[in-house]
């Protein structure tokens, strides 16, 4: 039987082997990608969108939403009255953030600068996390728990597996069929 167990191991250890080397460089860049612009990139769009006004010109104007969504304290201070938030920090913390939202997705889908925008997605996300939890004080039933059993928490559980996504791509970039490898063949 030992030796039926260990052929079987070998077995394994080669197909998978295989398979790894085949796919290696490649697939799993190109795999975290198309699942980010699948599941995320257009929840950003969205959410960006929000921030700016409408039209193709109203991308240069923050919209008073931002500072609502990103620094509802400073505006709270502020009496409600957008226009009297300081720059700094909170103007410059809305408008980074503002497009960042904007332009972060789009190099983690294009893989260009992957890595560093993948840290940077990583970033807004768990800035994003606190913010939602903290300032807009989300319930827990919103937030979620890990390690309860249940996995449908949007921040926790699904943020988990966001940053996750993002971490892959940071560590081990794009992949070969991505403007980074394009870049590097120059």
């Amino acid at each position: 039987m030992t030796g039926f167990v260990s052929t079987l191991v070998r077995l394994y250890a080669t197909v998978f082997a295989s398979l790894e080397r085949a796919v290696e460089g490649w697939l799993p860049g190109l795999a975290a990608r198309f699942s980010f612009l699948a599941v995320l990139y257009f929840y950003f769009l969205n959410s960006a969108l929000t921030k700016v006004e409408p039209g193709i010109a109203g991308f240069f104007h923050i919209a008073d939403g931002a500072y609502y969504q990103i620094a509802l304290p400073a505006v709270e201070a502020a009496g409600g009255d957008v226009s009297q938030v300081a720059f700094l920090p909170w103007g410059l913390i809305v408008r980074t953030g503002t497009y960042a939202e904007f332009i972060l997705p789009i190099l983690v889908v294009l893989g260009l600068f992957t890595r560093l925008a993948a840290l940077g997605m990583i970033g807004f996300v768990l800035v994003q996390s606190y913010v939602d939890i903290t300032v807009h004080q989300v319930g827990k039933e919103t937030a979620g728990a890990w390690f309860d059993r249940f996995s449908d928490g949007l921040i926790f559980d699904q943020r988990t597996l966001w940053v996750f996504l993002l971490l892959y791509l940071a560590v081990k970039g794009a992949g070969a069929l991505s403007l980074d490898a394009a870049l590097a063949r120059i």
